[in-house]
């Protein structure tokens, strides 16, 4: 089958996150149709975790391509780079405060970064409640999406925008991601100036962290009077089980990591003994290093689908510009093959050098030294 024309053409974007929706934003600016499918009930169906800083020559490069930079600013919170970096014992090693008027990374939530996205497309884009399964149809097209609800799509192009475990890679790659050897456990604070004021005078606008060589702790103002905390270990991904207990068991968990931080002082303990309600499991999983995959006509990856790294800062950034690469490639190729060439062939470099760089940096997380992305600010789960 001839590659079509991208203003011709069926595509489907899978995922409903932060380089899925740019993507489809920018295909719509350029007068290209997209559809994207979100295996999520909803845009409220769960929480959309916590915040992230967005790149002056990444995420902001993206933004500015979709037209939605200044609304970005508007919502961004360039406070938010404050960055402070402690010894277990409490003892302030570094603190980063951002200068007036410094634009070069300022955070937004998640869900606010989501809700601007989604905002910003044509009514019916996003199609909820279609989880993807399988893809199948020959390689030059047209493909057939196969959803968990027994629906099909047909389609001349998938893009792969549904992150760590991926139900696109398979139709490109057989790689799968690995466990880093770090857990990370989500803990939350709500009112927290009113409630938890000792909590958050030490985590002050940004982000506050302290390791030991084995474990960490890293807390992150959100918008709303919210901070998050990643509880950080070097473990087994199944640690709670073989403790026990479940998720749910949050007194008997607070207990196990009371007596784990035990030589921490007072007022970073409160960080684990003092939050609102239950924990959240989050071991971090990194795909190959390179992962690449041969050139297919009708199926390309972008963000963690296609190169998922532990989480120091460069997820949602990458992600956006890979999407904004892609869309402007659709946007300039006479055909959909010469996009996926022309986007792949700038994309996988890149990733395959920030991949390679970012190797094994799930232990930098826990490392008692004072790393690069603490002086940054950069620790995003």
């Amino acid at each position: 089958m001839a590659s079509p024309a991208p203003r011709h053409a069926r595509i489907s974007v899978i995922g409903a996150g932060p380089g899925g929706l740019t993507c489809a934003r920018i295909l719509q600016r350029h007068g290209l149709a997209a559809t994207v499918y979100d295996r999520d009930a909803g845009p409220d169906a769960r929480d959309q975790g916590g915040t992230l800083d967005l790149r002056a020559d990444d995420g902001q490069v993206a933004l500015r391509e979709a037209g939605l930079l200044e609304a970005f600013f508007d919502l961004a919170r360039p406070e938010g780079q404050e960055m402070r970096q402690m010894n277990p014992d409490g003892r302030l090693l570094f603190h980063h405060v951002p200068g007036d008027g410094d634009l070069f990374k300022p955070e937004i939530d998640r869900g606010r970064l989501r809700t601007l996205l989604l905002d910003s497309l044509q009514p019916g884009t996003v199609q909820w409640g279609r989880a993807l399964t399988t893809i199948s149809g020959p390689a030059d097209g047209p493909r057939l999406l196969h959803f968990a609800d027994g629906g099909t799509v047909e389609t001349d192009l998938v893009i792969g925008a549904d992150g760590a475990f991926s139900r696109v890679r398979p139709a490109v790659s057989p790689a799968v991601p690995h466990y880093s050897g770090v857990s990370f456990l989500e803990a939350w604070f709500s009112d927290v100036d009113r409630r938890h004021p000792d909590i958050a005078d030490l985590v002050g606008q940004g982000g506050a962290a302290a390791a030991d060589g084995e474990r960490g702790l890293f807390a992150q103002r959100n918008s709303g009077d919210h901070i998050r905390v990643y509880i950080i270990q070097r473990t087994p991904a199944d640690w709670i089980t073989q403790n026990g207990l479940t998720i749910d068991d949050t007194d008997a968990i607070r207990a196990l990591l009371l007596k784990q931080y035990a030589h921490w002082s007072p007022s970073l303990r409160r960080l684990i003994s003092d939050n609102d309600g239950p924990y959240v499991d989050r071991p971090i999983h990194a795909l190959p290093a390179p992962h690449t995959w041969a050139h297919n006509p009708t199926v390309t990856l972008l963000g963690d689908a296609a190169h998922l790294m532990p989480p120091l800062g460069v997820g949602v950034n990458l992600a956006m510009l890979d999407a904004g690469e892609l869309a402007l490639a659709l946007a300039g190729a006479p055909t959909i093959d010469d996009a996926i060439r022309a986007y792949e062939h700038t994309m996988l470099p890149r990733s395959t050098e920030t991949a390679q760089l970012l190797e094994g940096g799930a232990e930098h997380l826990l490392s008692d030294e004072l790393p690069d992305f603490a002086r940054d600010g950069d620790l995003q789960p």
